[in-house]
């Protein structure tokens, strides 16, 4: 086998180096369009967000009472759904921050 001659070393070397930069643009671009699809839009203040009870109160006060035999005062519902929307907030930093749509039980911990 013989050795190439500097010229075609040289196309070689070139043609290579082209397939590197229109690789590099097209992940480029493909990176951006995924990043662009990524993004999370969400409401932005409080006061657009969701005050509901995010626990069945029933449920919760049967599960108090077969623990314990204590009565559930129903304010205990509105207190667990701020600490409930507390660790979601924090759950989505995560997932968003992994560039997920998607909670995962994971995002809790």
């Amino acid at each position: 086998m013989k050795a190439p001659t500097l010229e075609a070393f040289r196309r070689e070397q070139q043609e290579e180096e082209d397939r590197e930069t229109r690789s590099t643009a097209r992940e480029r671009a493909m990176s951006e369009e995924a990043d662009k699809r990524r993004r999370i839009i969400g409401a932005n203040t409080s006061e657009e967000l969701p005050q509901d009870v995010l626990v069945v109160v029933s449920k919760l006060k049967a599960y108090v009472k077969a623990r314990s035999g204590m009565n559930t005062s129903d304010a205990v519902a509105e207190v667990l759904s701020s600490k409930i929307r507390k660790l979601c907030d924090a759950a989505i930093e995560v997932a968003h921050a992994d560039g997920r749509k998607t909670l995962l039980d994971r995002d809790f911990k």
